[in-house]
């Protein structure tokens, strides 16, 4: 006989969902690139995510793509931190400091297929884009930086993803130990080796730092 009182799947949505409800009007602040403060509610972020969600959904984005980040600590970065593995889909976050090789090596070997990347983060990751063999497209985020002067052949805008997408309700059920976010080792005694996360892993990892 199983005991089924706390048969309570441990993934994101759960988490992103809680927040709308139970404190929807709670504010989240982050500190941009150029120094300015972005303040909105949890009740907003929800929405964004959603829109998010369906607005990856339409670009093709199924469970089990990976989809990369090239991007600062802020709230957009945390919008994809829950949009992408509420899609069954594996969230990549790409370490901003590592070298050229090791970047197409790792985005090369996840199998990327988008990449979002802050506006004062373009100009490296565009001088690589020939050596990305799966990324199929850039999702650029204005973080009010000056235009740099290399640029992707082929990219997208957030916010415009955001604003033309609905805030339809469409998450899936997902098995909480569905894999939910990549990272790389630093790769000290040959290649960078993947390692995955599971959508359990990081609800503990985040209960466990509140």
């Amino acid at each position: 006989m199983n005991g089924l009182m706390m048969n309570y799947s441990l993934t994101l949505d759960k988490m992103l969902t809680r927040a709308n409800t139970v404190f929807p009007s709670q504010e989240i602040v982050s500190r941009l690139a150029d120094g300015s403060i972005h303040r909105y509610t949890y009740k907003d972020f929800y929405k964004r995510v959603l829109r998010l969600m369906n607005a990856l959904r339409t670009l093709g984005v199924k469970p089990g793509d990976r989809v990369a980040t090239f991007a600062w600590n802020n709230y957009r970065h945390m919008e994809i931190y829950f949009a992408v593995p509420a899609l069954g889909a594996v969230l990549h976050t790409l370490n901003i400091k590592l070298f050229p090789e090791s970047l197409t090596y790792i985005v090369n070997h996840a199998e990327d297929k988008f990449i979002f990347v802050d506006k004062s983060l373009v100009k490296p990751l565009a001088a690589l884009q020939d050596t990305f063999k799966t990324v199929e497209n850039y999702i650029i985020m204005d973080d009010k930086a000056a235009e740099p002067d290399i640029q992707f052949k082929t990219s997208l805008d957030y916010e415009n993803l955001i604003n033309q997408a609905d805030e339809t309700e469409s998450f899936i059920e997902l098995d909480e130990n569905t894999a939910a976010g990549l990272c790389y080792t630093s790769g000290t005694t040959g290649e960078p080796k993947g390692a995955l996360y599971s959508h359990r892993s990081m609800f503990l990892h985040a209960v466990g730092i509140v």
